[in-house]
């Protein structure tokens, strides 16, 4: 009885993915693998299907194919975040186009994977994730005060005044790392190591695409800049 109990009890504790991809083969392979990591896997081979059970499903991380037919990552992700701010996006992508990897980072998406990959690198991205949200480990618990901003950290909560925004879970990461380094240089290279795991051209373009977001969060207090240092990085002025 107690073993049926623990089981009953590490399933109910399985991190939910949402994984989208019509490639039947990998698809199958994919997902044999991350339920043998102890996830749970909901998969989706059409964009139709993907949506049906975004109606009805809550999801801890969403995996989405880019190229499907009919509905394509892009617009599951928007339905994503229109229901769910928080949860992290990692798109699967054969394109090698940067607009496609920006039009994602633009759309809420938080990292991108291109086909072919490994297993062992979709698994290690996900475990990030996850950690930053607390499903499957400890999450970092810091509240700042950012001019008239409180930014909580833990909650992805950006207030002001009664108003408050809710980040995702990487623009939450990066105004983490900045205003955890106030009126200091930071390199480039070093904020993408540190917020994204790795310093990459695409990534690099999607750090531009973050910074302009964090900026308009921002924009009611004359007393707050991230401020573009050319060639070297950013510095995150608090008056």
């Amino acid at each position: 009885m107690d073993r049926v109990k623990d089981a009953q009890d590490s399933n109910h504790n399985k991190a939910r993915l949402l994984y989208v991809e019509d490639d039947e083969t990998l698809s199958f392979v994919t997902r044999d693998h991350l339920e043998l990591n102890g996830y749970e896997v909901c998969h989706c081979a059409t964009g139709g299907e993907a949506l049906e059970m975004i109606r009805k499903e809550k999801f801890d991380l969403a995996i989405l194919d880019i190229m499907l037919p009919k509905v394509d990552g892009f617009e599951i992700a928007r339905h994503l975040r229109e229901r769910d701010h928080e949860i992290p996006i990692l798109f699967l992508t054969a394109k090698s186009m940067k607009e496609d990897r920006l039009e994602g980072f633009k759309l809420g998406g938080d990292d991108y994977i291109t086909k072919p990959f490994s297993i062992e690198e979709l698994i290690l991205r996900i475990e990030v994730f996850l950690k930053r949200r607390n499903v499957t480990g400890e999450r970092k618990q810091e509240v700042f005060q950012l001019g008239r901003y409180t930014f909580d950290y833990p909650n992805l909560k950006l207030s002001d005044n009664g108003k408050e925004a809710t980040l995702t879970q990487k623009e939450a990461d990066l105004l983490c790392y900045l205003a955890s380094n106030p009126n200091k240089v930071l390199k480039r290279s070093d904020i993408l190591v540190k917020v994204w795991g790795k310093d990459d051209y695409f990534l690099g373009r999607s750090l531009d695409v973050f910074i302009s977001r964090l900026r308009k969060y921002l924009n009611d207090d004359p007393g707050l800049a991230i401020e573009n240092l050319h060639g070297v990085g950013f510095r995150f002025n608090v008056a």
